[in-house]
């Protein structure tokens, strides 16, 4: 997933363009040999397009090349190295964009005057995007966290950074006076800016957010600021502002296990009353029902639900990939559906929801 697919950015992405708005989709591999087909997949996939875009009447010969040279440079953006479950490519007039994502997506070539964006909007999900701020008294660094990949945000904004005056690092060395720095009101105001930072972030991207620094770090900026009250927890680890992203991925991952099991804890308890009240729907079919008719508020999924279906009005039959009419990814057309209509969205580990047929959800009254 990339690592600044924000909420604001699939909003983006979403947004009607000029016909054509090209999206490819395809699985991918993440190691030798098998990610050696992807290659030759890619090319028959462009080639495919590329035929498309000719042969469309509708598509002009100058929109035609302009979309192909954004196509061709999306796909010499791809990187091998950081390959993933899926691969979407997306193309129109004066614009490309590349995405590799951590959930598997159907092999799609798809002209429309929208990006195809469900198997985004699930994988985001799916990721659970969580923010780490790390806190020094000279660098305040803001970490942008999904699945197992994590990746500083290097903006203009952040890091903030200042230097420390070398009277005062030699005085911290002669006497070990480290509190001496954090009473300082350079070093007050330094970490005010900081916050103020952070919170801009967090309003532009709401994310859970996790705070890793040395304990005079951490009181110092839960004094002057407010972020502090935005996080989940606080982790007393200093050393870490500079990174690397290993180490502060080591840092915060208890807490955000025990978040995670918190979440699914949470979670469960509200399906087992939805149950009791008469608002649970659960399996393929009611989930799908609910959702068309804009009543689900609360959605789960596990992780690797996939199924592929051919829609006969009242009932989704599972059907072979190669069947007509066959609907790939419609499990990320759920999420996606419920997304846009307000409800929350959550994935749980594999074997949570066994009994409701892998995906369940709360009904709106």
């Amino acid at each position: 997933m990339h690592p600044h697919l924000s909420t604001a950015v699939l909003a983006r992405l979403r947004e009607p363009r000029p016909y054509p708005a090209l999206s490819i989709l395809m699985p991918t591999h993440r190691r030798e040999p098998d990610d050696a087909q992807d290659r030759v997949r890619l090319r028959n996939l462009v080639a495919e397009a590329e035929q498309r875009l000719e042969a469309d009447p509708a598509v002009a010969r100058e929109c035609r090349l302009d979309v192909v040279g954004q196509l061709r440079a999306a796909v010499s953006a791809v990187d091998p190295a950081h390959a993933e479950e899926g691969l979407v490519l997306f193309a129109a007039p004066g614009e490309h964009h590349v995405w590799t994502v951590s959930r598997a997506v159907p092999e799609r070539v798809v002209l429309s005057d929208t990006f195809l964006t469900r198997n985004l909007v699930a994988a985001r999900t799916l990721a659970r995007p969580y923010w780490v701020l790390v806190v020094a008294a000279d660098r305040v660094s803001l970490w942008s966290g999904a699945g197992e990949r994590l990746t500083e945000r290097s903006d203009g904004t952040f890091p903030v950074t200042r230097s420390l005056e070398k009277r005062d690092v030699e005085r911290e060395e002669r006497v070990g006076d480290v509190p001496g720095t954090y009473g300082d009101e350079r070093t007050r105001q330094f970490l005010r800016d900081a916050d103020v930072a952070a919170v801009l972030a967090l309003d532009a991207d709401p994310r859970p957010l996790y705070i890793v620094g040395d304990a005079p770090a951490l009181s110092l900026l839960a004094e002057v600021g407010t972020v502090a009250k935005h996080a989940l927890t606080t982790v007393t680890h200093g050393g870490l502002a500079a990174g690397p992203a290993s180490a502060v991925r080591d840092a915060v991952a208890p807490a955000v296990g025990e978040q995670s099991r918190h979440e699914v804890a949470s979670l469960l308890g509200q399906l087992d009353r939805a149950r009791s009240q008469k608002t649970f729907a659960g399996g393929l079919d009611e989930v799908w029902r609910g959702v068309s008719d804009g009543r689900v508020g609360l959605l789960a999924v596990e992780d690797t639900f996939r199924v592929i279906v051919r829609d006969h009005g009242d009932h989704l039959e599972p059907v072979a990939a190669d069947e007509a009419d066959a609907r790939q990814d419609v499990v990320d057309e759920i999420v996606e559906r419920a997304l846009s209509s307000g409800a929350r969205v959550r994935f749980v580990p594999d074997g949570t929801l066994a009994a409701a047929g892998r995906i369940a959800s709360v009904l709106r009254h």
